[in-house]
């Protein structure tokens, strides 16, 4: 492609995510205008009421405000690090109930159970919040995301005759990359075809897109290959779309003894997690109690009545002068020793990697970030390694139009599109029953993707189907809205979902499920479903003892994750044969191949199969179970394993 259709293209692009931009930030204003507290609560987006703790300044100089969640629902929230959030006051007048938000906006630091910590700006007051009661948080419009992700468009436009406008033209183009030659290294441990994948890094000089479909070990072949690449280099840069996807990959890489400086905060508020992030490292370090002495006296004096007169000035200049020169020593002593430096895409923006540059990127969850969020670490490296699976989730559009223009597609797609010849696809999967695998490899990897012969015929039971469908359209179960977003929800279908693993639990045996810890989620496309089913479990006594052992959620709640036993709620149940979104078939690859020995599908067959995907879904579920019947007529009874 010429340069000038590649600019074009990143035009388009940056159109695409202005309207991306424009309906999120709309969608925003009209939920913070309309939709009640109590359901911003129940959606995972506010906290109310909390109680606001103390504030203090952390090692990185920010102003830190704790808050603690009061209520008792055990509601799933979407608060993380680096999310922007608000307090807010709920106060009454005139009989008219009204939310006052504060005129600060600040930035979760970390969440850790019912307590976030909030960094603020060194403007912002903090006494008020704390001596005030009805106060809460909720997450707020996320601009600053969308400003980096224009930004770094716009450079990648900008960019002449340096590396960036070379991987740009490279990248839209079916221009030949280069490759370095050499005999392929040999990993025992690894399989053949991740042992390709890690030869095909160490040779590419420009970029290489790892495919990973469910369980083939794209993680454990991503370790290997950042190992080897730093036996080649002094440092790379690793990122993933999600702050979850960062904290895993960093975590392997730690435990193979990499040193590792997590740029941002973990998920997962625990002392291994913690101890590979820049602020931990920061304030462990030598130097910092100085560092700290330094700016509790800066502190001090800017508190006092009396700032005149040329002594204070020049003492506080002092002072001042000598603290950014601890600084900038601890910060490079940190950054110098780091091998993997680690982030969200968007967190490589983060001022503390200005100035630094990287031989290598490698791009985990790749298929799931918008290709904006891509350029921006980019601009740090010489070469790019994408992984992921374009065959799974997609990244999250909310606007139609954008949509529609083509901003779901990812930079990770188009390499795969426009350069076939850099893709090495991992063929040997580790997780789940030979049958439940079949139809995912031939319905999205051209048949391609084979059994591990250990993980081949597990089961939980004897003679059990690896996958049931449980067609509902016989009982006269309908789909429903429910709350002012309209979300789906199938009551009856939920209750048989419960029945039938009740009915599942009861074959295996409570000591054995304990015992061997069997583990179950349960998937639906609809968070009503999902809430709805969260609160059926709290209240059925039969699932008591194994709630540690459920989970449910949404598909993108699943993404990543497997369990022994997956039961999903297909929801939709309608004459009209509408299925809405779940006409994006991937995600149901994802809630398919969550399951390592059991799945179980709970629909409306009438209306799910005149789609052509379900309706082969459906019918090869149905021959899967015929051919079961036929095994177990040639070879006797099954006996289940029943304690």
């Amino acid at each position: 492609m010429p340069i000038n259709n590649a600019i074009q293209e990143l035009q388009r692009q940056r159109l695409l995510l202005e309207i991306e931009y424009n309906c999120e930030k709309e969608a925003y204003r009209r939920q913070t205008e309309t939709m009640g507290l109590a359901r911003q609560v129940k959606r995972g987006d506010a906290w109310y009421p909390i109680r606001v703790g103390k504030s203090y300044w952390n090692s990185l100089n920010q102003l830190s405000l704790e808050v603690f969640r009061t209520d008792d629902e055990e509601i799933t929230h979407n608060f993380e690090y680096g999310r922007p959030v608000c307090l807010f006051r709920v106060e009454e007048h005139e009989g008219k109930t009204e939310i006052r938000y504060a005129q600060h906006p600040g930035m979760v630091n970390y969440v850790d159970g019912d307590r976030l910590v909030m960094m603020l700006p060194d403007e912002a007051t903090v006494v008020e919040w704390q001596q005030r009661d009805h106060v809460g948080i909720q997450l707020f419009f996320d601009e600053t995301s969308y400003k980096l992700m224009f930004e770094a468009l716009g450079r990648v436009m900008q960019a002449k005759g340096n590396r960036l406008a070379y991987l740009r033209d490279l990248f839209y183009s079916h221009q030949q990359v280069e490759r370095f030659h050499f005999e392929p290294l040999r990993f025992p441990w690894l399989n053949v075809t991740q042992e390709q994948a890690v030869n095909e890094v160490l040779r590419a000089k420009d970029v290489l897109v790892i495919h990973g479909p469910p369980g083939t070990g794209k993680t454990t072949t991503l370790v290997e290959a950042i190992d080897e690449t730093l036996r080649r280099e002094s440092q790379v840069l690793v990122c993933a779309q999600s702050n979850m996807a960062v904290d895993w990959i960093a975590e392997q890489l730690v435990d193979r003894g990499i040193n590792v400086l997590r740029i941002g905060n973990p998920t997962r508020v625990n002392d291994k997690m913690l101890s590979f992030t820049y602020e931990r490292r920061f304030e462990a370090h030598p130097d910092y109690p100085q560092l700290w002495s330094i700016r509790k006296t800066i502190r001090e004096m800017r508190g006092q009545r009396r700032k005149n007169g040329e002594s204070y000035h020049q003492r506080l200049d002092r002072l001042k002068s000598r603290a950014t020169e601890i600084e900038l020593r601890i910060h490079h002593e940190l950054m110098d020793s780091a091998r993997v430096i680690a982030s969200t895409l968007v967190g490589a923006a983060n001022r503390l990697l200005d100035g630094q540059r990287f031989g290598t990127l490698f791009i985990d969850e790749a298929a799931q970030a918008l290709e904006a969020a891509c350029w921006i670490p980019i601009r740090r490296v010489s070469r790019v390694v994408f992984a992921g699976d374009h065959c799974q989730l997609p990244p999250t559009v909310k606007s139609i139009a954008a949509l529609k223009g083509g901003l779901g597609k990812t930079l990770m797609e188009r390499i795969v599109e426009n350069k076939p010849e850099v893709v090495t696809l991992l063929q040997v999967q580790y997780r789940m029953r030979e049958e439940i695998m079949r139809f995912s490899s031939r319905e999205f990897y051209h048949g391609k993707v084979a059994t591990a012969p250990q993980v081949s015929h597990r089961s939980i039971l004897d003679y059990d189907e690896a996958i049931t469908w449980i067609d509902t359209s016989d009982r006269n179960f309908h789909e429903a809205f429910v709350g002012e977003t309209f979300g789906r929800i199938n009551k009856e279908e939920a209750e048989l979902t419960l029945d039938t693993l009740e009915q599942y639990y009861a074959r295996i045996g409570k000591q054995r499920i304990l015992d061997e810890r069997i583990d179950v989620g349960i998937i639906s496309p609809y968070r009503a479903q999902v809430q709805y089913l969260r609160r059926q479990i709290r209240k059925k006594e039969f699932f008591k003892p194994y709630r540690h052992l459920i989970t449910v959620n949404t598909v993108d709640g699943f993404q990543g994750q497997e369990r022994d036993i997956i039961l999903i709620s297909l929801v939709r149940a309608n004459d009209e044969g509408q299925i809405g979104f779940l006409r994006d078939l991937r995600r149901m690859n994802v809630a398919i191949t969550r399951a390592r020995m059991k799945l179980i599908i709970l629909g409306d067959a009438h209306t799910m199969t005149r789609h052509p995907f379900y309706r082969r879904l459906y019918e090869y579920v149905g021959a899967g179970s015929k051919e079961q019947d036929r095994e177990q007529g040639a070879g006797g009874k099954g006996q289940e394993n029943s304690p």
